[in-house]
């Protein structure tokens, strides 16, 4: 086969050539139609369990099937999956939901498998938004602007983009290609559950998450709980008569934050110096009903991060000991203990072997394409990953556009180079694992 040399400065010549197909596949990279596609998606507000989130979907499989892919597109039965033992949990109300993949070339198993979510998170105050409009995905100094630009509409548009290059640039493939888009990423996992439980599945995968440059070959888990707080109400002007909730909960925090304090002495090296991999936050707190009673119930919703490896019971077991310690040492709270529930999203923590080939693979599409080296690293929130490799045993990493300190904000935003970039190299990588050839 013909081959035409790449730049590259790392010593391993023969991996850094970039055949006649992987020419012709980047060639057929519609730069332009990949940035289009994200702004166009970002228009669409698909917070999770919304109908924008289904319209998405049925987005999703219709540009798949029209670039040739086979696709699978189904409801989601929830009540089946909410019975299911294996269940992530979900925080958000949820009338549907839908699952799409879309295979393209030989039968048999996808050599590669590029997965993304399509719903986003809330906007919060639309104040702090520039222009008071999240999803209008403007472009401003070489980013895309809005919620869900890099968690993860970016990723899904890169996902597009390989597909249509793919499809669009004549070559052969001697193995499948997978395209996976799936929902309630963002509340626990749901989408990816049910993709696993129907049974599709992959040599190997990469979800484009937001991962700064680097690859991405493990991620903590996050578990959503509830704490109530028992008062005792009574007028504010006699408030000594009663027992605030809201005061007998800040002996609580400060377990927690200890707990904390704790849990992260240790942290694997690949979290390379962050000094918080496994963060315990408070996400809302509500109290009272009055501003002059005492408030007799306060609710505190949070996340506990799950360590690398840690089993989430174990994790559980951890809070729920600190903040019965906490309450045996508080007068009120020993007779009136917090009731801890587990609600919500259930990430368990997931971790690829460094050693597995396709982190290889990864890192040396980076260098055919983007010339640089790259660092490994983990990841301090939930994800997909653990899904795919637990239930779909599916050696599975993140490598995606973006800064996912930029998620969840209004300052939310993704570079458009970048978005190119990453493209590029996983359409490199896709060649590569499914045997692209020149017809």
């Amino acid at each position: 086969m013909t081959e035409i040399i790449a730049a590259s400065t790392r010593p391993d010549a023969d991996a850094h050539r970039t055949t006649l197909a992987e020419a012709r596949i980047l060639d057929a990279l519609d730069e332009q139609a990949l940035v289009a596609d994200l702004v166009d998606i970002m228009r669409m507000p698909s917070i999770t369990g919304t109908d924008a989130e289904s319209d998405m979907q049925h987005r999703q499989a219709q540009r798949l099937a029209g670039l040739g892919f086979a696709v699978d597109s189904w409801r989601l039965d929830l009540d089946a999956l909410a019975a299911h033992p294996g269940h992530p949990g979900t925080e958000a109300p949820r009338l549907e939901g839908y699952g799409v993949v879309g295979a393209y070339g030989p039968e048999g198993t996808p050599a590669l498998v590029l997965q993304g979510h399509v719903d986003v998170v809330p906007t919060g105050d639309l104040d702090r938004w520039r222009d008071r409009d999240p999803f209008s995905g403007a472009i401003h100094d070489g980013a895309v602007h809005g919620r869900g630009a890099c968690d993860m509409k970016a990723g899904v548009a890169v996902n597009l983009a390989v597909a249509r290059a793919l499809a669009t640039s004549g070559v052969r493939l001697e193995r499948a290609f997978a395209v996976h888009a799936v929902v309630s990423e963002e509340d626990g996992g749901l989408g990816a559950f049910a993709t696993m439980l129907r049974g599709h599945r992959g040599d190997a995968a990469v979800i484009t998450e937001p991962t700064s440059g680097r690859i991405v070959v493990a991620n903590a888990g996050a578990l959503t709980f509830e704490l109530r707080v028992h008062g005792l109400a009574t007028h504010g002007s006699s408030r000594l008569a009663g027992q605030s909730a809201f005061e007998a909960f800040l002996p609580i925090h400060a377990a927690l934050v200890a707990l904390e304090r704790r849990r992260n002495r240790r942290a694997d090296v690949l979290f390379d110096g962050n000094p918080q991999p496994y963060p315990i936050s408070i996400g809302t707190v509500r109290a009272g009903d009055w501003s002059s009673s005492v408030p007799d119930l306060l609710v505190a919703e949070g996340r506990l991060g799950v360590q690398l490896d840690e089993e989430p019971a174990d994790a559980r077991a951890a809070l729920e000991h600190a903040v019965a310690a906490a309450s045996t040492s508080d007068a009120w709270l020993r007779d009136h203990p917090v009731e801890v529930r587990w609600t919500g999203g259930q990430f368990a923590s997931g971790r690829l072997d460094v050693a597995h080939p396709l982190v290889d693979e990864v890192r040396t599409a980076i260098g055919v394409v983007e010339h640089r080296e790259v660092a490994l690293g983990a990841a301090p929130y939930g994800s997909d990953l653990r899904l795919y490799a637990g239930i779909g045993g599916i050696p599975t990493l993140h490598y995606g556009p973006g800064d996912v300190r930029l998620a969840h904000g209004p300052a939310e935003r993704v570079d458009v180079a970048e978005t190119i970039r990453v493209a590029r190299t996983l359409a490199v990588l896709a060649a590569r694992r499914c045997g692209a050839s020149v017809r």
